[in-house]
């Protein structure tokens, strides 16, 4: 597999005063957003999953993700992967009123503990950019699809997410090696993925792609 866009370098990146991530990550405001802007985005891009049974990375703590893809998406299913063991607690409490539609597990979105073909979608919203090795994120999200399936994604780009006032507040690993939105698409393509849709917004600082496996 080749590794497009990736630094033949580290560039420095500013260092981070204070790590407010969880602040925001799990407050209402950014759960509003993802309902509103970010799901709904993905679904203009990439339509329903009626029936689907579909897996979101990263779920947090609130679980939003989770219940957007039974209710803004028609999952009948939706397995959770979260790499926290404290924030698995926090997710599964929240999703509880969800009964056996959901799981969540712990786990690393690098090494999936699910067969290949599994899925009819993943979902990941803003997870990429704080993963070690996001392209091995993407590389096990192709082969839990099935034939056919869509990746869903939402990310920060490294416009923003690498920006001096982001990084101050706001912790991400320091290999400078984020996604940007040609290198998100040119790493899909690479793992097997083709795009069906992609829209940019702010400047570059946001994009959301859809991909379906070959």
């Amino acid at each position: 597999m080749t590794r497009p866009d990736r630094p033949t370098s580290s560039p420095r990146v500013p260092p981070t005063r204070v790590d407010a991530n969880r602040l925001w990550v799990d407050s209402r405001p950014r759960a509003l957003l993802q309902r509103r802007v970010e799901a709904a985005e993905l679904r203009r891009l990439g339509g329903p999953q009626t029936g689907g049974r579909v897996l979101e990375l990263g779920t947090g703590r609130r679980g939003t993700g989770l219940r957007l893809a039974l209710e803004a998406f028609g999952a009948a299913h939706a397995d959770g992967v979260e790499l926290h063991d404290g924030s698995v607690r926090a997710c599964r409490a929240a999703v509880a009123d969800l009964g056996d539609r959901v799981t969540v597990a712990q786990g690393d979105a690098t090494r999936l503990d699910a067969p290949d073909g599994s899925y009819d979608a993943v979902f990941g919203y803003h997870v990429l950019h704080h993963a070690e090795d996001w392209r091995a994120v993407l590389a096990e999200a192709a082969r839990v699809l099935r034939p056919g399936g869509r990746l869903y994604s939402c990310e920060m780009t490294a416009r923003f997410v690498d920006s001096r006032p982001l990084r101050a507040v706001s912790f991400h690993p320091a290999d400078g090696d984020r996604p940007t939105p040609e290198g998100l698409a040119a790493a899909c393509r690479a793992a097997g993925l083709d795009v069906t849709g992609q829209a940019t917004r702010l400047a570059g600082c946001w994009t959301a792609l859809v991909a379906a496996r070959r």
